[in-house]
């Protein structure tokens, strides 16, 4: 039995003026990487907050529950980008509520999230069995495409980016007080129960977002991935934004261009060039703090000398 040689697909040719002007010939190459920019700023915006404040196990509950409401609007017969929206807002909505509710936080806020995420992953499933057409590639939905990205998609995510942008503007610094210290905000007179409630509402609009291009499964990874290896570099807030988002635009435009000439997830490329960026960054460190140690007794003798 013979099989059938896979269709031929682009080539790099190790020239890069020629390779990027072949790509961005194609109209939906060019909404990819407009598409893929917004979202890597908004994520990682968005992260470096997530990863400073310690939600990410509620991030990675929001960016889940992105898939059943995807499953569930295509099921009802509406666009699947609704449904990215409408349960990542309300399940955001009802961890702030409820987790509050409990106490604000702690062991009851994680149990709650954990239950949350399970109970809705396992509807999405049935929202797929329930489903009897072509539910447009579960695989598409859990692991993102650059395929089929329209200019109206793009100025969707460009509207909403800059929504959460600008509300994150002007909650920014108070946000940053009370999420490296809540006690002491709180006593300054800081809203910080409506600051967090504000937050992870931002953050079920930006995980939709960044679910449609990344997949709901990895859209975590490039929210979180980036602003890590950012506060692992520096501690200072101004710097790490500034380089989270670097590091998201660079993850994303390497992974969508090696995802133009590898015919694998695009979710897949990026989560590996940001988790590569955050191994040097860790590896970085401990040599730096290695060579420390060793520099130290070096100096010490040469003191007492």
């Amino acid at each position: 039995m013979l099989l059938a040689e896979p269709a031929a697909g682009p080539v790099w040719s190790w020239n890069l003026l020629t390779d990027i002007q072949e790509m961005w010939s194609f109209p939906f190459m060019v909404n990819a990487f407009r598409a893929g920019a917004i979202v890597a700023v908004v994520s990682a915006v968005m992260g470096y907050f997530v990863v400073l404040r310690r939600q990410t196990f509620a991030a990675h509950t929001v960016s889940t529950v992105a898939f059943p409401g995807a499953a569930g609007a295509v099921l009802l017969g509406f666009s699947a980008v609704y449904g990215y929206f409408a349960l990542c807002v309300a399940a955001a909505v009802i961890i702030a509520a409820l987790g509050w509710r409990g106490g604000g936080g702690g062991a009851d806020e994680a149990a709650l999230t954990g239950t949350l995420q399970a109970f809705l992953l396992a509807s999405g499933f049935l929202f797929i069995a329930l489903y009897k057409g072509l539910l447009g590639g579960p695989q598409t939905i859990l692991f993102g495409t650059f395929l089929g990205i329209t200019t109206s998609q793009v100025n969707v995510l460009l509207g909403v980016g800059a929504v959460v942008l600008a509300a994150l503007a002007l909650i920014g610094r108070p946000l940053l007080f009370a999420s490296v210290d809540p006690q002491v905000a709180a006593a300054r007179g800081v809203p910080v129960r409506a600051l967090s409630v504000t937050f992870l509402v931002l953050l079920g609009a930006a995980t939709a977002e960044a679910g449609q291009i990344t997949g709901t499964l990895l859209v975590f990874a490039l929210m979180v991935i980036p602003a890590a290896t950012a506060q692992t570099v520096t501690g200072r807030p101004g710097t790490g934004l500034t380089l989270a988002v670097l590091l998201a635009l660079t993850a994303t435009w390497l992974g969508l261009t090696t995802a133009y000439y590898w015919p694998y997830p695009l979710g897949f490329f990026v989560t590996s060039y940001a988790f590569a960026g955050y191994l040097l960054a860790r590896s970085g460190r401990a040599l730096h703090a290695r060579l420390s140690r060793t520099g130290a007794p070096l100096l010490n003798k040469e003191a007492t000398a």
